[in-house]
């Protein structure tokens, strides 16, 4: 089993997704297991801030540090402790070797099936959301193993690439597909056809290739193999 831990200020993004299809199935089985933390819990305000301007000027505001630093030691189960001067926090304090910390950025590694794959040799992976302007640089060079993108592209905050990553990575999980052939990198990508054999689409009729209805399964492998 490998358990997903998301850190987010908007945990009821994930709620619909994840409580659906092969997910909540592979949840149910005991296959992965996904817990989302909400980041305003690891505040000491009242107002519970987890954002702040930018030291030098600038635009919009910027996720502190602290509570991100406090939602990593708990999820780890580290002893609580204050920051006081988080230049000196070291990787070392958070690294396992079946563990890995990932924060989403627009300038991180990008995000692909060979990373999937690598991801779910783990038995954990923590999994950071920015929002707003960014993250405190210290949150990456000082917490986070990786820094992931999922696309050439900009989006408002990283629950999205955590979903996506979920769900890469859960079905690299035996069971979760409930077959290994069902891997698209196993079966390979070929075009698929179902009833009705014919359809008139704008008036014009469109079938199914007629080696799909043929029964013989070495033409159909050569097709799909030449597709």
């Amino acid at each position: 089993m490998i358990k997903f831990d998301i850190i987010t200020i908007f945990p009821e993004i994930f709620n619909s997704y994840f409580n659906e299809s092969i997910i909540k199935r592979a949840q149910a089985k005991k296959l992965v297991k996904i817990k989302v933390h909400n980041l305003r819990d690891y505040t000491k305000d009242k107002h519970k801030s987890v954002d702040d301007s930018p030291y030098g000027g600038g635009p919009g505001m910027i996720l502190k540090i602290e509570p991100i630093y406090k939602a990593i030691r708990s999820i780890l189960r580290n002893p609580k402790s204050e920051i006081r001067n988080p230049k000196q926090i070291s990787k070392s304090k958070f690294s396992k070797s079946k563990t890995k910390i990932i924060l989403f950025s627009a300038k991180g590694k990008k995000f692909n099936q060979k990373m999937a794959k690598r991801f779910s040799k783990l038995d954990q992976l923590i999994m950071i959301c920015g929002r707003y302007e960014g993250v405190d640089e210290r949150v990456a060079k000082y917490i986070a193993d990786e820094e992931v993108s999922v696309g050439d592209y900009v989006l408002t905050g990283g629950e999205i690439p955590a979903m996506i990553v979920v769900d890469a990575v859960s079905r690299f999980i035996p069971g979760v597909l409930g077959k290994h052939e069902s891997l698209e990198e196993i079966k390979g990508s070929y075009p698929v056809y179902t009833r009705p054999e014919k359809i008139i689409i704008n008036k014009k009729k469109r079938t199914v290739p007629a080696v799909l209805l043929s029964g013989n399964h070495k033409k159909i492998e050569e097709w799909r193999k030449k597709s």
